[in-house]
């Protein structure tokens, strides 16, 4: 007579836990919320943390804005809407891209719960398994996560710092047979850069060439404090090829209202349509309300905004650049400084992630370190300098104090 089998519990325990798929596990995210949840350990610990490590503006959403949103809450305005946004916003928003010189009508338009959910949906419509992307690196590391996801191959390609952040002969040793999409970021993070209208004239004339399509993240196109910022959509031929990736969230500061809106050619509209339809139905109806009196309304926030964003720059970059072994040139736009330390971590021995950590451990400042966007972060940090002007100093005081720790381990 045959062993009797005992039943293993361990094994029985473990074979009905789901297991995520190779897709899923691979899927990459934004360091800043795992910063976050130790810069609240250390905080939670009664010591004091200068927060330079989350991309949001620092300051309310305008009070018009606010009431225009709770205001749509009291007439009933909670039910669903069209999945591509209400008229009244997808005008809104078209009238204020006509004048950025991009053409734009407003069946062009499409609004959702944020910006990211768009740069899926962009990637989900217009490549295929197999296909490739031009990514940049350093960059906001949701383009190759969801890259990645669609099945597609990221292609990195280098951006700096400075007026003039990327090149396009550069952006060109990149296209291959497969290359279906380049994605830009301009004003960029995390570098705080430009790019050149030469250099815009010349990737323009790439897409034409080689019939690329783009993804063009314009997210925080009016924060700029020198030169100007333009759209590639804005070049002759290129609206029919590009969809141009625009929030409210910085601008307006209402991250956490999560609207964002995309342009794009009118055909493609149907097809983000139905992808939206299997996501989240519809962005919140007065949560477009608000978006509408953002728009229409009163435009000094932004001013404002943008005037107290130069100063706690200039405040941060002086600052960075008084200390020994940081190098750091000026940001031009966005809210982001990105200091190359790799004199410090050659005279420490330690990796930029390691000495990010020391940062907020032992000095208080919560940052992050350029390596969440990529190989071409490595050695540097990103600083958001979107916080008071006191903090700033604060923040000035510790870093000075965590270099010199750095130097003596020399």
């Amino acid at each position: 007579m045959g062993a009797t089998r005992t039943a293993d519990p361990d094994r029985s325990r473990h074979a009905s836990q789901p297991s995520a798929t190779e897709r899923v596990r691979a899927l990459g995210t934004e360091t800043a919320f795992a910063v976050a949840a130790a810069a609240r350990r250390v905080a939670e610990s009664g010591r004091d943390v200068v927060l330079l490590h989350i991309g949001e503006p620092g300051i309310p959403t305008p009070p018009h804005i606010v009431e225009a949103g709770v205001r749509a809450l009291r007439d009933g305005l909670t039910g669903y809407v069209a999945p591509v946004g209400i008229p009244e916003l997808r005008g809104a928003i078209a009238d204020t891209v006509r004048a950025r010189g991009i053409p734009c009508a407003a069946e062009n338009v499409v609004v959702t719960s944020g910006a990211k959910p768009l740069m899926l949906y962009t990637l989900l419509a217009l490549t295929e398994p197999g296909d490739e992307v031009l990514v940049p690196d350093p960059g906001f590391p949701i383009y190759e996560s969801v890259a990645r996801l669609g099945g597609a191959r990221p292609v990195p390609y280098a951006v700096r710092t400075g007026a003039d952040g990327l090149s396009a002969s550069e952006v060109a040793a990149g296209i291959g047979p497969r290359t279906r999409l380049l994605v830009l970021n301009a004003p960029h993070n995390p570098t705080g850069s430009l790019i050149a209208p030469a250099e815009l004239d010349a990737l323009a004339d790439l897409v034409l060439e080689h019939d690329l399509r783009v993804l063009s993240d314009e997210v925080y196109g009016r924060l700029i404090f020198a030169g100007r910022h333009e759209s590639i959509a804005s070049r002759p031929g290129l609206a029919e090829r590009t969809v141009l990736v625009d929030s409210f969230s910085k601008t307006y500061a209402m991250t956490g209202w999560r609207l964002g809106f995309a342009v794009m050619p009118a055909p493609l509209v149907e097809h983000v349509s139905t992808l939206i339809i299997n996501n989240t139905s519809c962005a919140p109806p007065f949560v477009q309300h608000a978006g509408i009196a953002a728009l229409t309304g009163s435009q000094h926030c932004v001013g404002d905004l943008v005037a107290r964003l130069r100063g706690t720059r200039d405040a941060l970059v002086r600052g960075l650049a008084s200390i020994d072994g940081v190098r750091i040139a000026e940001p031009v736009a966005a809210f982001y400084a990105f200091p190359d330390i790799a004199p410090l971590l050659e005279r420490s021995g330690l990796t930029v992630n390691q000495a990010a950590d020391a940062l907020l451990e032992r000095h208080g400042v919560a940052t992050l370190a350029g390596t969440g966007f990529g190989a071409g972060g490595d050695g540097h940090l990103r600083l958001s300098y979107a916080t008071a002007p006191e903090r700033i100093t604060l923040a000035v005081s510790r870093l000075t104090d965590w270099a010199a720790d750095l130097s003596s381990r020399s």
